[in-house]
């Protein structure tokens, strides 16, 4: 899919029109309209602001990655000392033997919540 097709989803996803979306960025309805048929791209900061807009990354926006979650999720603290991004970057550096057990230990934990919230 293109980055306009992309926008237009996005913005049907979200309810609303091409002159919301104008009003949050403070540009034209017709700028949008060009980013939406592809006739312009936006500028960094106005890329930015459409992925704080629509609560995607800039990566998704670029068709970079299928992860549609915003920054603030990676940002986001499991614990005082730790984050999202935190443990993704660990987990990416684990061998082969490490990266089969925390598999194991996640099917465990996904079973016992399951479990959890039967009760």
């Amino acid at each position: 899919m293109d980055f306009g097709k992309l926008l237009t989803q996005l913005r049907r996803e979200k309810g609303v029109l091409q002159k919301d979306v104008a009003q949050h960025l403070h540009v034209t309805v017709a700028t949008i309209s060009n980013y939406e048929k592809g006739v312009h791209m936006p500028d960094l900061n106005t890329l930015i602001m459409l992925a704080d807009y629509y609560d995607v990354s800039t990566d998704y926006l670029l068709q970079r990655t299928d992860y549609k979650s915003s920054i603030d999720v990676l940002n986001h603290h499991l614990s005082a000392n730790y984050t999202v991004s935190d443990m993704l970057n660990t987990i990416l550096e684990l061998d082969a033997r490490n990266t089969q057990s925390l598999l194991d230990y996640y099917e465990l934990l996904r079973l016992r919540n399951s479990v959890s919230r039967a009760k």
